[in-house]
């Protein structure tokens, strides 16, 4: 007769969240055997202390690992443990990125008479212009649709625009040919990162729009598709033809901002307009670094998460940016001093100013 710290197979498959098929099965697999099978009616029993070992295999079998990989795992030290995780999902990744092309090319060979030429840009300058907007790209299982780019062709502009609701970035580009009528659509953002190495090897790309997705080409024979997203995206054009017109100008080295913004360490930034001169600091800190910049209108302070200036900041074009500020609690306007292409709106925080408290 089993003691009473033990459980019974139907107790530990329900608070291990394993069924007991599957608690039978390792069990019989040599990966969690039994405290104590009763010799004669047969009956299972666990111990408390095999619920972790429990629990561990059910997220490894979740990530998709074998067997034999589970062992290795769960005999390993935590260091050694956590490589044949990370080994395994890379492996994963780079399964679905194989897949991904070969779906590519057997939808390429297969044809699909609803696809038409949207437009052709320049290989290289598409990939930077992707990259620069996905860094306002968001991450929610429940909005997919702030995790994609949109997408806007016409006869004179391609448009590409990204917004986390704290960040919002929007470039334009001017094809070099463009297909007949007009295309708008929302693009999987993890597919148009994966495609980006490809694309900057090819001198010209062409993009083609499907029923659910849009395929870049690189010749007549290959081209990445990228999923397209169905749900509405933000209302981007009222957010900016709505934004407050800017009091404030800042003219300052990029260079130098992303180093000062890189040497924080703080979550929250503090940048300051002052008597004609700029000075950025962690959130509180008493001695703010100044840097050199041009700047008209009206004194102001904003704070900032650091995880939103920066990114803003690093992405815009050419040696200077120009930061137009309308007041500390609307969007700032980053853009480029020389090419107005890439457009970067930041939004501010409320944090304490130490400065503002003596």
């Amino acid at each position: 007769m089993p003691n009473s710290d033990l459980t019974t197979i139907g107790a530990f498959a329900r608070v291990s969240g394993l069924t007991a098929s599957a608690l039978r099965f390792y069990a019989d697999s040599g990966l969690l055997a039994p405290a104590l099978v009763d010799p004669g009616s047969g009956y299972r029993y666990y111990a408390d202390e095999q619920l972790g070992r429990a629990v561990a295999i059910r997220e490894l079998r979740e990530i998709g690992m074998p067997l034999d990989a589970i062992a290795q795992v769960l005999d390993a030290d935590a260091d050694t443990a956590a490589r044949l995780v990370d080994d395994h999902v890379a492996s994963l990744e780079r399964q679905v990125a194989r897949a991904r092309e070969r779906a590519a090319d057997i939808k390429v060979a297969l044809g699909d008479p609803r696809t038409r030429v949207l437009a052709t840009v320049s290989g290289p300058i598409f990939a930077t212009a992707v990259e620069q907007i996905l860094a306002a790209t968001g991450s929610e299982p429940d909005h997919r649709v702030l995790g994609g780019v949109h997408v806007e062709v016409s006869a004179e502009a391609l448009t590409l625009t990204a917004t986390d609701r704290y960040r919002l970035s929007t470039r334009t580009l001017v094809p070099d040919l463009a297909g007949p009528g007009d295309w708008v659509g929302t693009v999987d953002g993890a597919d148009l990162r994966l495609a980006i190495p490809e694309i900057r090897r090819h001198h010209r790309i062409g993009l083609e729009a499907g029923p659910r997705s849009l395929l870049l080409r690189s010749d007549p024979t290959r081209a990445r598709t990228c999923r397209i997203l169905t749900d509405p995206f933000p209302d981007h054009r009222m957010l900016l033809a709505s934004l407050a017109t800017a009091r404030t100008r800042v003219l300052t080295a990029r260079d130098c901002l992303i180093r000062v913004l890189e040497s924080e360490r703080a979550h929250h930034v503090l940048l300051r307009v002052s008597h004609g001169s700029l000075t950025l600091s962690a959130a509180g800190a008493r001695t703010p670094t100044p840097l050199s910049a041009t700047v008209t209108g009206p004194d102001v302070a904003l704070g900032f998460d650091l995880t939103t200036l920066y990114p803003a900041v690093g992405t815009a074009i050419g040696p200077d940016v120009m930061i137009d500020i309308a007041g500390p609690a609307d969007p700032v306007v980053i853009r480029s001093a020389d090419d107005g292409d890439l457009t970067t709106l930041a939004m501010p925080i409320s944090i304490p100013d130490r400065q503002d408290a003596r």
